[in-house]
């Protein structure tokens, strides 16, 4: 016959293990909030980066300063640069860092810049889906060490690099990249000496002069895992990619400081300039009309994990 102390001990016992499966259960499914059952991509492989929802707080209303009055920032910072019907802006890395994404409406376009400290990847999207206008925000989730945005709207997670929802109401919607210049700040208020620039006064108290990543893009370590590795180049040497139709080629910042600062070549029957700017470490494609392409820089590791199938650029 068992004592009733022990029959209160394994009540309690059974008590805490059903709580316990319970909560492995509930972790299973959600994230930060985000329901994962239905994702594109393996679950388990969407890790939670450490903030929260919103824990990295977006840029939604956005403040502008000229080019003579962005003090705060060096010739050879980095910036993501667009232009849009005549009118020119720059995002600073130093101040994306800490934000991530920023919401902003200008030359006749909601757009959303996108940036991931992880991958250096920065990339910038038409806000408007199928005539509604998305609201984004940072999930505290990453895929392939990449940051998943979600829009405010469905809630919806979407892949960055990838450029599309894997959860949610939008699931398997695709956003519409943008041509974004990804360069140093010299060089693009040199094209552009009338951009406006983001202010540094954004609301919140962060430290903008220093950065919170200072040796990450200068070793070899991944924070989080990917799903695919490949060692023919650096894991954090730079890349040009390139997409179309579904097919993905990579330009090697290593192969095109073997090549001609401009060159042509062919992928999937279309024509178009390669051009490499090793100062100031950019690259970018130029159709035949002249326009330039929506094209992503980032890490090795980054572009290789989304793309293992991806061609690859190689000097003669």
């Amino acid at each position: 016959m068992v004592s009733p102390v022990s029959s209160i001990s394994e009540l309690r016992w059974l008590v805490t293990l059903v709580i316990l499966l319970a909560a492995q259960e509930s972790a299973a499914e959600s994230k930060n909030g985000f329901v994962l059952d239905d994702a594109l991509v393996p679950p388990h492989e969407i890790l939670n980066g450490g903030p929260g929802r919103d824990g990295i707080r977006s840029l939604d209303y956005p403040a502008f300063i000229s080019a003579k009055e962005a003090t705060y920032l060096k010739s050879r910072d980095r910036v993501l640069g667009i232009e849009l019907n005549g009118v020119a802006r720059a995002y600073p890395i130093r101040i994306l860092n800490y934000h991530e994404i920023v919401n902003d409406a200008f030359g006749g376009h909601a757009i959303v810049v996108t940036y991931c400290p992880l991958c250096n990847s920065g990339i910038a999207f038409n806000a408007e889906v199928d005539g509604t206008r998305l609201e984004f925000g940072v999930s505290g989730l990453l895929y392939n060490s990449d940051v998943l945005l979600y829009d405010r709207q469905t809630g919806s997670l979407w892949s960055q690099i990838g450029q599309t929802a894997i959860t949610g109401t939008m699931k398997g919607t695709r956003l519409d990249a943008l041509p974004m210049a990804h360069t140093t700040w010299r060089d693009w208020v040199a094209r552009h000496p009338e951009t406006e620039v983001l202010s540094d006064q954004t609301g919140f108290r962060r430290n903008y002069k220093v950065s919170p990543y200072p040796d990450y893009a200068r070793n070899s370590a991944l924070y989080f895992p990917v799903a695919a590795h490949n060692s023919k180049y650096r894991r954090k040497s730079l890349v040009l990619g390139l997409e179309i139709d579904g097919q993905f080629k990579a330009y090697p910042f290593s192969e095109l400081s073997k090549s001609p600062r401009e060159f042509l070549d062919e992928f999937q029957g279309q024509s178009f300039a390669v051009r490499y700017d090793k100062k100031n470490k950019t690259a970018s494609i130029v159709g035949e009309d002249g326009d330039e392409w929506p094209t992503l820089i980032s890490f090795w590791f980054a572009w290789y994990a989304f793309h293992p199938e991806t061609e690859i650029y190689t000097a003669d």
